[in-house]
């Protein structure tokens, strides 16, 4: 061999290692950057506490692990949600979200829609081809992947898409089954590419709630961070009606204030805020106005409040709390329940092994339990077990 072949060669094999290393390393590397868990002001957990988060159904209406590449069934050393630490955490159902694009340097003010991160995260990940320029291929692939976890759970986690599903969920954990719930949900519904007909293939993938926007305007109607900051569309206002006739809960976070106006106005089942806060308690515009949680309330529907600090101006659970009895004492205890935005690129104070942390401060600030059992589950679960469909 010649001399010039081997540092062909040499350069060939180091490249070969550096994309080894890069798809092996890369992915993780970015999700630990993104999804911290920094203790802040956690709370000591009095024997009241402890007794009474082991006796609740714990639902929370937003997580986006499925973007991520890691086994739902492993306790990972990353992120915040995975199938031990919601068993940890007594979590009856967990909403898992398809996130699907995000527009460089995103931020809460405007961004546009030329721009996308997932592509290279999708392909760093190794996910399959098909998911590398398709919105609606990513989300299907999300389905794929928690139905496989689902498969090798060896019947601990059960993905719930209708009402008897929830039901059968919940009658068994009562019997002491050691079993968690997964429903699946959209975060934007840009995955549609613009086809009403594609909400039929997602609804067919098990997806049973979906938010309209994200990060950008869509197709649909205005984002809250979107440049135009616009109503629903003429195709919004189709797909929120198909939704309903579907029974897929239709989700107002990230949506802009004109956006989140008419779809309150049109509402004909309850609508959720799946992850958020309230301004008032945390003045950003990615937050509810009172007018908007007393539309929320009017429709049946819940507001679920996040543990990152731009949702509640602090990651401490007494901030959490705070957020939570705004919502209580403005429309009442049955509108407001957990929206954590879990693995969703955000910081928090613990991770969902430690939710009685919420519980804790609930009874802190004066909360009955049965108001806690609402807050921490119950009003998200009897929304799903009315606006499902029944199997």
């Amino acid at each position: 061999m010649t001399a010039r072949r081997k540092i062909l060669l040499s350069l060939v094999l180091l490249l070969l290692l550096a994309a080894a290393l890069f798809f092996a390393l890369a992915p993780g590397i970015a999700e630990r950057s993104m999804n911290k868990v920094e203790p802040n002001r956690l709370l000591a957990i009095s024997p009241r506490a402890a007794a009474l988060h082991k006796t609740l159904a714990i639902a929370d209406s937003h997580a986006d692990t499925l973007l991520w590449r890691r086994s739902l069934l492993d306790h990972a050393d990353r992120g915040q949600v995975d199938l031990p630490r919601m068993m940890a955490g007594n979590v009856a159902l967990q909403v898992f979200s398809s996130v699907t694009k995000t527009p460089k340097n995103q931020n809460y003010d405007a961004n546009g829609a030329d721009s996308d991160n997932i592509t290279l995260l999708a392909f760093a990940q190794l996910q399959p081809p098909r998911t590398w320029a398709s919105l609606l291929q990513r989300s299907l692939w999300h389905a794929e992947k928690l139905h496989r976890a689902e498969a090798a759970s060896a019947g601990h986690l059960r993905i719930v898409a209708s009402a008897a599903d929830l039901r059968r969920l919940l009658a068994d954990r009562a019997a002491g089954k050691q079993v968690a719930g997964a429903l699946l949900s959209i975060e934007g519904l840009q995955d549609l590419e613009g086809k009403a007909a594609n909400l039929d293939t997602l609804y067919a993938a098990g997806f049973r709630m979906a938010g309209l926007t994200h990060f950008f305007d869509n197709e649909l109607g205005g984002s809250m961070h979107g440049l135009n900051k616009g109503g629903l569309t003429p195709f919004g206002r189709q797909i929120v009606r198909a939704m309903e006739q579907k029974g897929m809960i239709v989700d107002i976070a990230h949506a802009s204030h004109a956006a989140v106006a008419e779809v309150l106005a049109m509402a004909t089942r309850p609508v959720v805020s799946s992850h958020g806060g309230v301004q008032g308690t945390c003045k950003v515009n990615r937050n509810l106005t009172d007018a908007e949680i007393v539309g929320v309330a009017r429709t049946g529907g819940v507001v679920g409040i996040g543990y990152w600090d731009a949702a509640a101006c602090g990651t401490a659970p007494t901030d959490i709390a705070k957020a939570i009895a705004h919502v209580r004492d403005l429309v009442g205890i049955a509108h407001v329940g957990l929206g954590s935005d879990y693995d969703g690129a955000v910081t928090t104070a613990f991770d969902t092994s430690q939710l009685v942390q919420i519980t804790q401060a609930l009874i802190d600030r004066g909360f009955s339990d049965d108001e806690i059992r609402a807050v921490m589950g119950g009003n998200l679960l009897r929304l799903l077990a009315h606006g499902l469909p029944e199997s």
